[in-house]
């Protein structure tokens, strides 16, 4: 008996690893179209309007999936610590990256928040013991910054004013989820992914919704567009729900530094789609920062075995 309910375990397992690289791309393909769709939607939503739409259709089918299923926290503590983290990683930074979109392409949005990881890695420094900067780190952090700093400065002298604060808000918010990450880490949970981030999105997305509700207006008054509504689903249900699905299940499977790699792969791609589709291109000047940005995440994550620090987009 036990030797049957062994290879029935060993048959399952053998399935699932087959499923494991089609999932990898699928991942990396959301991901790297992400971008895109937040840009296109762009055109018809505001942004903190259209990025509080997203969560609240993402919550609901993530509630739906945890009800009846996992439990939720019992403790005070836990939601506390639920807000704060939910309002930093989808309040705050994704309020400033769909604004940021509004004034530079999706692939440069994806380049910029592709620095999570530099930030992290300080943060972790301090706030994880166990996790000290190494020399290739901090060649990594530095190589990267440049990178941010010369794009930044070429949007100015290129794009004006508004390029440039657009840049820099996406940059605050990976400052921003890469602090919320650690904070995640530091903090060990007993509560399960699906729940977590359920409760996170629930919590960013209240002042995200009364943010817009003040500046944008009613959603019944907005130029609700085939594209439009096609982008807010897109992101909803396949940026966020199944991505999300995605990620954690491979979690499970594969070593931690074959997903760290989608961190590299997303922004190219990005930038790919960006071109194909809307037309987008990238001036040589940043795309000489682009690749000072991916050489010092490239660093930063060599030989790494902490757990990735990814948000999804």
């Amino acid at each position: 008996m036990n030797d049957s309910l062994q290879a029935t375990r060993s048959a399952s397992s053998l399935a699932g690893r087959r499923w494991v690289p089609l999932a990898w791309l699928m991942l990396c393909l959301i991901w790297g179209s992400t971008w895109l769709a937040i840009k296109v939607g762009l055109r018809d939503l505001p942004p903190f309007s259209f990025c509080a739409l997203r969560f609240v259709i993402a919550v609901a089918v993530l509630l739906a999936i945890c009800v009846g299923r996992y439990s939720f926290p019992r403790r005070f503590a836990d939601y506390g610590f639920l807000a704060f983290t939910g309002f930093l990683i989808f309040g705050v930074n994704y309020g400033l990256l769909f604004w940021g979109e509004q004034h530079v392409s999706s692939g440069l949005a994806a380049i910029l928040q592709a620095t999570i990881p530099t930030f992290g890695l300080t943060f972790a420094h301090f706030m994880l013991p166990a996790e000290p900067m190494r020399w290739e780190r901090i060649l990594g952090a530095l190589l990267a910054l440049a990178g941010v700093v010369l794009i930044c400065l070429k949007l100015l002298d290129f794009h004006g004013l508004a390029a440039f604060w657009g840049g820099l808000a996406i940059v605050t918010g990976a400052v921003v989820v890469a602090y919320a990450n650690v904070l995640i880490k530091a903090r060990p949970s007993h509560l399960v992914p699906a729940v977590m981030a359920a409760g996170q999105m629930l919590f960013g997305l209240i002042p995200l919704l009364l943010l817009g509700l003040w500046k944008e207006g009613s959603p019944m008054r907005f130029h609700w567009t085939i594209s439009a509504i096609s982008c807010l689903l897109y992101l909803a249900l396949i940026g966020s729900v199944l991505a999300f699905l995605l990620f954690y299940w491979l979690l499970n499977r594969v070593a931690v530094t074959n997903l760290l790699t989608i961190s590299l792969i997303t922004p190219p791609l990005a930038v790919a789609l960006g071109w194909f589709a809307a037309g987008e291109t990238l001036s040589s000047w940043a795309l000489l920062g682009a690749t000072f940005v991916l050489a010092g995440v490239a660093l930063i994550l060599w030989k790494s075995a902490a757990p990735p620090v990814i948000a999804t987009d």
